[in-house]
């Protein structure tokens, strides 16, 4: 996934989910914030952005923010990918990469099954599956987690794949984590225990859970490395 017309600024302060102000050469920028999650441990005053820039008419604001520089102690920058609509479309071509399924696998986003809408709907040598992406931007000390608010929806999309998984499709969790430098993806049992209850249980009941790091620059993420998942409470 590439992103155009990239410029690189300096974060303030945020005064909503959906906004930012950021320095960008030398002036005070109100941005759009491509991520609703509270992201409070990434977008500290001073770090380092990267906003893209759009040509779309009546927009309220002329970049969107889609990556930042997460400080360290002790270490240097990690750059995180904070886009929360990327990480569709950095699965989308590893699918069709052929890294799962077939490279002659019938890929369909966006497909209903029962009360839900997965993300990929895959048809590979007569088989049918379902595949569910979720993007993480949460880090400590190399383990990533997600999530980072409680998400009624994530619970019930889980329970649906469980439910697809019992009807006889292919039933696939991808969690795509939008950095690197990571050693292994948990559950964020102590924002959404619920979550990391629903994770188990799919995991018990057959769904396959993935977890891939991600080679990020600032006008790039591309899905790379599998890493590893521990789910025990």
């Amino acid at each position: 996934m590439k992103y155009h017309h990239i410029r690189k600024a300096e974060f303030i302060s945020r005064p909503n989910r959906f906004i930012a102000r950021v320095l960008l050469d030398g002036a005070v920028e109100t941005v759009h914030v491509k991520n609703t999650g509270r992201c409070r441990e990434i977008l500290t005053e001073g770090c380092t952005v990267y906003l893209e820039g759009s040509d779309k008419p009546m927009r309220k604001t002329r970049y969107d923010l889609v990556a930042a520089e997460k400080h360290r102690q002790g270490a240097s920058p990690l750059l995180i990918n904070m886009d929360s609509q990327i990480p569709n479309h950095a699965a989308e071509e590893w699918l069709r990469r052929g890294e799962l399924f077939g490279r002659q696998a019938d890929i369909r986003r966006e497909s209903v099954f029962g009360d839900s809408r997965f993300d990929f709907r895959i048809e590979d040598n007569g088989s049918i599956s379902y595949l569910e992406v979720k993007g993480v931007t949460l880090e400590n000390n190399g383990i990533a987690s997600f999530p980072d608010a409680p998400t009624e929806r994530g619970v019930k999309h889980i329970r649906e794949l469980i439910r697809a998984h019992s009807q006889g499709f292919g039933a696939y969790l991808l969690f795509v984590i939008q950095m690197k430098e990571i050693t292994e993806f948990r559950p964020n049992d102590i924002t959404h225990r619920a979550f990391g209850d629903a994770l188990r249980e799919a995991e018990r009941a057959g769904v396959k859970l993935l977890a891939y790091d991600c080679n990020v620059t600032p006008d790039s993420m591309t899905i790379d490395k599998p890493i590893k998942i521990r789910t025990e409470y």
